[in-house]
């Protein structure tokens, strides 16, 4: 039977016997009921709270219920067990067993509270009666949202019942809350009894009802003992608690989080150090920058942790903390702690681009990882004849070192060996990291230097494979986040892709990356350079080209960072500003002479200058690099497309245009990912050549390559299909020459027409589209036009 028939019986014959125990913890409604009866039948003997009353008034609550004529319900928490009581309910359970009174499922917590804040009551009230009253009449008066915090009104009835609790078994509730597990032996130790008793204050704890069966705690009671709990009883437990896990080396964090220093609160006593530093290793991996605050407040108490808080610090993302905090470990902390503190600050070295420095930093930081990675940095900075690259195997077998080791292998092989083997030891080099993920902190990772040699190889597809896998695994953590966003950035604008790259830029943006100082507000920098270059936007190039110089010159030249400088090199000569870019050139050209040219290195470079050279109208400059490009293209089949398109590009600065070979250097750089490059060579050859069929040709040619992306690719295909209609064969004609670069004069030119009639029909077709600025206009063009299946290329 449950309450609702023990109500249908007293109504259904007020004179008829009834006997009924009533048996819930506290919170549940026994109080409730007996009203109810009350009102339906005052003569029925209704007793409260059974479990509190002596062995005498339990023997004459006996003696009534064993009368024939009997009317008797007796309500009681399961705990304690008085004998009385045990008597009692045998006498009550022989007509029928005790009645138990259930949680609230969420559909009747929902007829009370309504719909939008059912599953909010749910969670925190786990369906005790009383708690869900509690808080529907806290949440009365607010608004239908959930609130962010529990209100006050809810937990105010709480501060009673906890002043009425025994000690221990108060201990033991705020021993729960600090995130004690329960188990049974780490609970008597905190109170200096055993496992039996422990058993019975468990019990006693669910007959109050803040404590569920499987011994976990209501939510709303968990909030009431946090903000109720006498302070100094919660901090000694926690501190107790600390203690005795520390000595079982079980977990800590839980407890000792929520008694870190805040503003102005003094610092912790030594007694909490060692607590603080295990729970700073717990947080670690997870939560570095909770870690930070904890090997802090471990060094405030008195522990060695100062190398540790600068780790974190730097798995935290940031970088110039890390970098001071570990300067001062170097100088002054133990000896124990000044080769972490050391690798600490090569790190934030490398991340500022400074590998001669993080190269010296990691020599502090003897073997093992920091090896492997300086040779790493020596190889970058130009200094490879001063690496070991054996070095990395002298530490323990870890996986951060064999990572290392076939990082310094991979980079070094780039150099003096295969391309293919080096980039396939870089990946290799990836995929054994990727289990550690976001817990490691790296000078660079394997997956940033290998999308950087497929970068320079071309291999597109690889490099973006590998950084994929990199973010998704958060490879490296926050340092590393935006660095690997920014390549993938890269790669996406080599082909052509200019919106995504453009998307993935603010992404990077906003993980840290373009703001930050170093290499990554270079490579971003760049690639705003690169963008506004492409995008034919001369105003936005030229706004953005004094950051760009500034940030060049606050950067040294490095083996890794050669693809920003090439970009800069050509929008340097589309400005008339190759000053701002030759020292940085001539010390690349003698970083890449001490490593003996590794032509893997050396060819963006070369392919670089080549453009620049065109832009400055420098016939035997460009000459030069074709020359140098087709020499490293006998040996490095990789160089082959390149070489044929520069000497393409020579073709079209001469006026030498022979139409099929360029549209096979042109179609040679699609194959390889670059399809703007070979578009922008098609577009250009049709500009110069004067044979009115081999400018349809190359045009149709560049038209295929600017729209040879795959369909997944394409920047809202739909917007563009609804879009091609609205303009006229001739519009798209007059859109795709000025989409490849030329000026109104030169489209009227190729078409016959005046400049005025080439003005206006822009003009309306930014009406037509709804563009308020050039820049959206190309970039709306560029889409258009690359889906569509005839008329003139972008």
């Amino acid at each position: 039977m449950n309450a609702a028939g023990l109500l249908d019986e007293a109504r259904a014959d007020p004179a008829a016997p009834l006997r009924a125990a009533v048996c819930a913890p506290g919170g549940y409604g026994k109080t409730a009921l007996l009203s109810q009866l009350e009102r339906l039948d005052d003569r029925l003997l209704l007793v409260d709270d059974a479990h509190r009353l002596d062995d005498v008034r339990l023997s004459e609550l006996r003696a009534q219920a064993e009368r024939p004529d009997a009317r008797i319900v007796v309500a009681y928490r399961p705990w304690p067990r008085p004998d009385g009581l045990v008597a009692l309910t045998d006498v009550l359970r022989r007509r029928r067993p005790p009645i138990m009174l259930p949680a609230l499922t969420v559909t009747e917590i929902e007829d009370r509270v309504g719909a939008p804040l059912a599953g909010y009551v749910t969670a925190l009230s786990a369906g005790v009666p009383g708690y869900v009253a509690r808080l529907a009449d806290a949440l009365a008066g607010l608004p239908g949202d959930a609130p962010a915090r529990v209100p006050a009104a809810a937990l105010a009835p709480f501060a009673s019942e906890l002043g009425e609790l025994d000690a221990d078994l108060r201990t033991l509730l705020l021993a729960l809350e600090a995130g004690a597990e329960l188990s049974f032996d780490l609970i008597a130790k905190l109170l200096g009894r055993d496992p039996r008793q422990v058993a019975e204050l468990v019990a006693a704890g669910q007959a109050t009802g803040m404590l569920g069966t499987d011994g976990t705690m209501a939510p709303l009671a968990r909030h009431a003992l946090a903000a109720l709990g006498p302070i100094a009883e919660r901090i000694d437990v926690r501190q107790r608690l600390a203690g005795l896990q520390l000595a079982r080396g079980g977990p800590v964090l839980p407890l000792v989080r929520h008694l870190l220093p805040e503003g102005g609160d003094p610092r912790p006593g030594p007694e909490l150090g060692p607590a603080f530093e295990a729970a700073g290793e717990e947080a670690l991996g997870d939560d570095p920058a909770l870690a930070a605050r904890l090997f802090a407040a471990a060094a405030d108490a008195g522990r060695p942790a100062a190398a540790r808080h600068a780790l974190a610090t730097a798995l935290a993302g940031d970088l110039d903390r890390a970098a001071r905090l570990a300067d001062r470990a170097v100088a002054d902390g133990l000896p124990a702690q000044r080769a972490e503190s050391a690798y600490v600050s090569a790190v934030a070295m490398a991340h500022r681009g400074r590998l001669d420095s993080a190269a010296e930093l990691l020599r502090w930081a003897g073997p093992g990882p920091a090896a492997g990675f300086r040779d790493v940095a020596l190889t970058g900075a130009g200094r490879a004849d001063e690496a070991g690259f054996d070095a990395a195997g002298d530490g323990p077998p870890t996986l951060l070192g064999a990572t290392a080791a076939l990082t310094a292998r991979g980079v070094r092989e780039s150099v003096t060996g295969s391309p293919t083997a080096a980039l396939s030891t870089l990946v290799q080099a990836a995929t054994l990291l990727e289990p550690a993920g976001a817990a490691v902190l790296l000078p660079d990772s394997p997956a940033a230097l290998a999308a950087i040699v497929a970068l320079h190889g071309a291999d597109l597809d690889t490099a973006e494979a590998t950084l994929d896998r990199a973010i998704r695994t958060s490879t490296g953590g926050s340092p590393l986040a935006a660095r690997h966003l920014l390549l993938r950035a890269w790669s996406r604008m080599l082909r052509g892709h200019l919106g995504e790259a453009g998307r993935l830029l603010a992404e990077a943006n906003g993980a840290g990356g373009p703001a930050a100082p170093g290499r990554d507000r270079l490579f971003a920098t760049a690639l705003r350079v690169a963008l506004a270059r492409r995008d034919s936007d001369p105003v936005g190039l030229r706004a953005v080209w004094p950051d760009a110089c500034q940030v060049l010159i606050s950067q040294p030249v490095d083996l890794f960072t050669l693809l920003p400088l090439g970009e800069l090199t050509v929008a340097a000569a589309r400005l008339g500003e190759h000053r701002r870019v030759a020292a940085h050139l001539a010390e690349a050209d003698r970083l890449l002479a001490r490593l003996g040219d590794p032509p893997l290195w050396s060819l963006p470079l070369h392919w670089s200058r080549l453009h620049a050279a065109i832009l400055a109208g420098q016939a035997t400059e460009a000459g030069r690099h074709a020359d140098t490009l087709t020499r490293l293209a006998a040996d490095h089949p990789y160089a082959e497309a390149p070489a044929a398109a520069a000497r393409g590009w020579i073709a079209v600065m001469t006026d030498r245009i022979d139409p099929e070979q360029i549209e096979s250097a042109a179609r040679g750089l699609a194959a390889t990912g670059l399809a703007w490059d070979g578009a922008r060579l098609a577009g250009q050859a049709a500009i110069r050549t004067g044979d009115r069929k081999a400018m349809t040709w190359l045009l149709d040619c560049a038209r295929a390559l600017q729209g040879g992306r795959a369909a997944g690719e394409r920047a809202e295909d739909g917007a563009a299909e609804s879009a091609t209609p609205l303009l006229s064969e001739r519009e798209r004609q007059v859109a795709a020459l000025v989409v490849a670069g030329l000026t109104y004069r030169q489209v009227a030119e190729q078409l016959f027409l005046s400049a005025k009639t080439v003005e206006h029909h822009v003009a309306r077709i930014r009406q037509r589209l709804g563009c308020t600025d050039r820049r959206e206009l190309l970039t709306r063009l560029r889409e258009l036009l690359a889906d569509q299946t005839d008329g003139a290329p972008a």
